[in-house]
């Protein structure tokens, strides 16, 4: 059985796994959580099929589990004790009778397809054998701390403006969140950049542009910043806070 064959293999287990705890605990937004823990398992399992065993491999290896890691705890905290996420919610009354096949495919299969081509780089570092560590592996590692940074700092100021009782409300336009309106989103667009760069060292590795493409679309274009912006317009402060900042490239705030 081929490398990738096998690889999309676990990932179908694995989300139809995710998809039978969202039954039993009745709630979809686990899928938030499976996303990055995903990531994790699919650059594991690539690392054992292909061999792989050299330091750009376990760097990567390592970054990869260090976000996805991070991400999955970030959220499993964020909705402990609360209801299912609005999104979700939203979509188990649109959807009707049709809910349950609709979650599977539209949630559950869709977020692994989008799983395998992200990851891709991933993908292709660990099957191809490369030269030593040179420049763009160094310059990827430096892009994806930036990233990293991004998108961990961002939450973290988040939440704390968040659970402050006197910021009810009220969006939160301090820290990191005066150059961009979404850190966090930026944060997550630039790591997988960065892993793409780290991939152009080996061969093939410009064909795993799909990857970080992907997931630029995605968050810029489909399920990340168009549906937060669309929440967003609700609060009264948000006219204000579009004007002066930047909705996705961190930039200096206009001035009024």
């Amino acid at each position: 059985m081929s490398y990738y064959l096998i690889l999309a293999l676990v990932l179908f287990v694995y989300m139809s796994l995710w998809f039978i705890i969202s039954l039993i605990k009745k709630r979809n937004d686990v899928a938030d959580v499976a996303w990055g823990l995903g990531f994790v398992l699919l650059t594991w399992v690539s690392f054992y099929l292909s061999g792989a065993g050299g330091l750009r491999e376990l760097i990567v290896g390592f970054l990869i589990t260090i976000w996805g890691l991070r991400l999955a705890r970030h959220i499993y905290r964020r909705n402990q004790g609360k209801l299912e996420d609005y999104r979700y919610k939203k979509w188990r009354i649109d959807w009707g009778k049709w809910f349950y096949l609709r979650s599977y495919f539209q949630v559950y299969f869709l977020q692994g397809v989008l799983i395998f081509l992200i990851v891709s780089p991933v993908f292709v570092i660990n099957k191809n054998f490369g030269p030593a560590l040179g420049i763009l592996d160094f310059v990827g590692i430096a892009v994806w701390l930036l990233g990293f940074y991004f998108e961990a700092v961002g939450d973290a100021q988040l939440q704390k403006f968040i659970k402050n009782s006197e910021n009810k409300g009220k969006l939160i336009q301090s820290g990191l969140w005066a150059y961009t309106r979404h850190p966090n989103y930026f944060g997550e667009v630039t790591q997988w950049w960065g892993i793409w760069l780290i991939a152009l060292s080996v061969p093939s590795g410009i064909l795993a542009i799909i990857g970080p493409f992907t997931i630029t679309i995605l968050i810029l274009k489909i399920s990340g910043i168009p549906m937060l912006e669309k929440k967003m317009e609700e609060n009264p402060e948000f006219v204000e806070y579009k004007r002066r900042t930047s909705i996705f490239i961190p930039l200096p705030r206009k001035k009024l």
